[in-house]
C-alpha cells in the first residue's frame, strides 16, 4: 500500500503508486464504459432499426429498464455492501454482468435478437451496476492511505465522467460497424476482465489497518463518538437540514428534464439531422466532454453555491432551447457542451456544500437516499420523453426540456435560508470526499 518516498513535486499519481486502487479503478472504468456503451448502444438500435414506428417509446422504455435498479434496489444494495466482503460482492457483480452480456452475444449471433431479450439484458447489466458502484465507493478506505482519500475519490468521480464519455462515443458507433453481438461481445469482454483484475487486489481488513500503524487520536475519538450517535430517521435528518431539502427538491424537478437528453438526442439524431452512429457519438461526446470540464473547473466558478445553481440551471434552459430553434450539427454540438459543463458545475458545487451541511452521522443514510431520489427521475423522464418523442417532434421536446428547466432555477433562486446555513455550517464542518451521484444529470 506505501511507496518509495517521492519528492511532493514528483508524486506520482495515486492509480501508479498504489497498486490496489490502481487495479480497482481500471476495473470501475471498464465496467462503467460497458454500461454506458451498451445503454447507448441498444438504444441507438432500437430508434434506427429494431422499433420503427415507436422508436421513442422503445428507447425510452428501454432507458428507464437500465436505470430502475439503482432506485428500487437502494435497500437491498446497503445490506449487501454492509453484509458481504467488498472485493467479493465486487467481483460477483462484474462477472454477473459478464455473463449476461456474453449470454446476449451468443443469442444475437444465433438468430434475430428479440427487443423483449435487449431489455432484460439491461436490466441485469443494471441490476449489477447497481451493487459495483456504491459497493466500490465505500471500499476507497480499504484501498488507500486515510492521507490519500481525497485523492481516490476524485480519480473515481472524474473516471466516471472519462468511461461515460468513451461508452457513450463507440456504443452508437460499434452498432452501426458490428450489430448488437458486437456490442455485446465487447461488453461482456469488460465486465470479464474487470472481474479478473479485482479479483487479484488484496483489500484491506480492519486487522491489517491495525498492523499498518497507530490511528491519531482525534480520529480515533471522533469515530468512536461517530459510531455512538443514535441513527436518525430520513424525516429527521431532512428536518434539520431545509436549506437541503429544498435543493433536492429544485434538483429533482430539474432532473426530470435534463435527463430527458438522453432519449431526446438520439431522436433528434434519426428524425432531424437523418444522421448514424457517428453523429449520435459526436452529440454524446460533446455532452461528455462539458461535464468532464465542468468537474474540474466547478470550484473555481466565484459566487454562492445557490447564485451558481441558478445561473446554470438557466445556461442549461438556454442551451437545450438551441436545437429546438436551429438544426445544425456544429451548433448543436455546442449547446450540449454548454449544457454538459453545466452539470458538472452544479454537481461540483452542491455535492460539496451538502457535504458541510449535512453532519456526519447522517451522512450514509443521505446520500444513500440522495442517490434514489435524483436517479428515480431518470426512468420517469425516460417514458415520458419516449412517449412524448412518437407524438411530438425532436425540436419540440428541446424546447419542452428547456421550458421546464425555468421553474427549477426560479424555485432554488427564491429559496430562502441559503446565505445563513451555508455560511454558519461551512465554517463548522471540514469538506470530505464527494460521493459519486450529482444533483443534476447524474444518472447513468
Amino acid at each position: 500500500m506505501t511507496a518509495p518516498t517521492v519528492p511532493a513535486g514528483r508524486r506520482l499519481p495515486l492509480v501508479l503508486r498504489n497498486r490496489a486502487f490502481g487495479t480497482v479503478w481500471l476495473g470501475q472504468v471498464l465496467t462503467q464504459a460497458a454500461v454506458r456503451m451498451f445503454q447507448v448502444g441498444v438504444s441507438w438500435w432500437l430508434i434506427s432499426d429494431a422499433a420503427s414506428g415507436a422508436g421513442g417509446s422503445a428507447a425510452g422504455l428501454f432507458m428507464a429498464v437500465s436505470t430502475l435498479p439503482a432506485v428500487v434496489l437502494a435497500p437491498l444494495v446497503a445490506r449487501a455492501i454492509a453484509r458481504f466482503a467488498h472485493r467479493s460482492l465486487l467481483r460477483t457483480a462484474a462477472g454477473g454482468a459478464g455473463a449476461a452480456a456474453a449470454a446476449l452475444a451468443v443469442w444475437a449471433c444465433a438468430s434475430d435478437l428479440p427487443v423483449a431479450a435487449a431489455y432484460a439484458a439491461a436490466l441485469a447489466l443494471a441490476t449489477c451496476q447497481a451493487f459495483f458502484d456504491p459497493c466500490l465507493t465505500t471500499s476507497v478506505p480499504e484501498l488507500v492511505d486515510d492521507g490519500d482519500i481525497e485523492a481516490a475519490t476524485g480519480f473515481e468521480l472524474s473516471t466516471q465522467s472519462l468511461a461515460s464519455l468513451g461508452g457513450a462515443l463507440l456504443g452508437a458507433l460499434v452498432v452501426d460497424g458490428v450489430g448488437v453481438a458486437g456490442l455485446a461481445a465487447g461488453c461482456a469482454a469488460a465486465y470479464v476482465t474487470a472481474a479478473l483484475l479485482i479479483a487479484t487486489v488484496r483489500f484491506r481488513t480492519a486487522a491489517s489497518a491495525a498492523a499498518a500503524g497507530p490511528v491519531p487520536d482525534a480520529v480515533a475519538e471522533a469515530a468512536e463518538a461517530e459510531s455512538r450517535a443514535p441513527r436518525r430517521t430520513l424525516r429527521q435528518i431532512l428536518g434539520a437540514v431545509p436549506y437541503v431539502r429544498g435543493i433536492l427538491l429544485c434538483f429533482t424537478a430539474a432532473n426530470l428534464f435534463t435527463t430527458a437528453v438522453f432519449v431526446v438526442m438520439p431522436l433528434y439524431t434519426a428524425s432531424v439531422l437523418h444522421g448514424d452512429g457517428a453523429t449520435v457519438a459526436l452529440l454524446e461526446a460533446s455532452l461528455g466532454v462539458g461535464t468532464l470540464v465542468g468537474s474540474f473547473t466547478g470550484a473555481r466558478v466565484p459566487g454562492r453555491p445557490a447564485v451558481v445553481g441558478t445561473a446554470c440551471l438557466a445556461t442549461m434552459a438556454a442551451a437545450l432551447a438551441v436545437p429546438g430553434l436551429i438544426a445544425a450539427r456544429p451548433v448543436i454540438a455546442g449547446s450540449l457542451l454548454v449544457t454538459g459543463w453545466c452539470v458538472g458545475v452544479i454537481g461540483v458545487r452542491f455535492v460539496a456544500l451538502f457535504q458541510r451541511l449535512v453532519p456526519a452521522a447522517d451522512k450514509p443514510a443521505f446520500f444513500a437516499v440522495m442517490q434514489a431520489v435524483l436517479g428515480s427521475t431518470f426512468p420517469v423522464a425516460s417514458l415520458l420523453f419516449g412517449f412524448l418523442g412518437d407524438h411530438l417532434s425532436a425540436q419540440t421536446l428541446c424546447l419542452v426540456q428547456a421550458a421546464g428547466l425555468v421553474p427549477a432555477a426560479l424555485a432554488l433562486a427564491l429559496l430562502p435560508g441559503h446565505s445563513r446555513s451555508a455560511a454558519g455550517t461551512a465554517a463548522a464542518t471540514p469538506s470530505a470526499p464527494a460521493p459519486a451521484q450529482t444533483p443534476v444529470g447524474g444518472a447513468r
